[in-house]
């Protein structure tokens, strides 16, 4: 990845979209940082440096990372992101809180990520706040969501259409690491495949391919 990060310039790419969880488990304290999450926070540095916008959806597996020491490796950083090129607009979500039904863990998405758990992980000394990282991400595999199970092709559809509705043209979606293409009504939504099952750096020319862009990467 670091590699592909490097050689974005010299291919005329211009703004980068991270569709999150580029980790097992990324929280926005130092305390918690391995050796890959600095190594790909400093390319992310040197890639802005060089002028490159820098765009980070947050996952399911990313912690506070708005207010963190990371936050000045992305232009923008947020739970959804809009990019305008040659007419189009996308619209960039994870994916993971789509089904509205699935109460259970919607409410355990907020938790995880409200302001009391920001606050406690600020205060845990470092080795039980590992430890309850390590069973956060024990806890994720099991949500109904885990990227192994069935894709929930209906939620999906009825969601991007939804936003397609608010005048965006194509939605884009992480977390279920399988790609796939929805074409609906006004637009379509696709689904990015796992970086780590298939790395490559993918260019939204090839998301629209009737209104073809350029100079734009996306990395999931």
């Amino acid at each position: 990845m670091i590699d592909q990060l490097q050689s974005l310039p010299a291919c005329g790419c211009e703004r980068l979209l991270l569709l999150g969880d580029l980790f097992h488990v990324w929280v926005g304290d130092p305390r918690y940082e391995t050796a890959d999450i600095r190594r790909v926070v400093a390319a992310l540095r040197a890639l802005r440096a060089a002028g490159v916008w820098i765009g980070y959806v947050e996952g399911n597996r990313d912690f506070f990372l708005d207010t963190s020491p990371y936050a000045d490796a992305f232009d923008v950083l947020g739970t959804e992101i809009v990019l305008e090129s040659d007419g189009l607009r996308f619209l960039a979500v994870h994916g993971d809180g789509l089904n509205d039904r699935d109460r259970r863990y919607r409410f355990w998405r907020w938790l995880s990520k409200s302001r009391p758990s920001r606050a406690l992980f600020r205060r845990l000394p470092s080795s039980l706040a590992r430890t309850m990282v390590h069973g956060t991400e024990r806890r994720l595999a099991r949500t109904n969501f885990r990227h192994k199970t069935r894709i929930p092709d209906q939620v999906i559809r009825s969601y991007a259409q939804s936003r397609l509705r608010e005048g965006y043209d194509v939605v884009l979606l992480g977390h279920f690491h399988e790609e796939r293409r929805y074409a609906l009504d006004g637009g379509q939504a696709w689904i990015l495949p796992a970086w780590y099952e298939r790395p490559e750096v993918l260019w939204l020319d090839a998301l629209a391919a009737s209104q073809p862009l350029v100079e734009q990467g996306v990395v999931r």
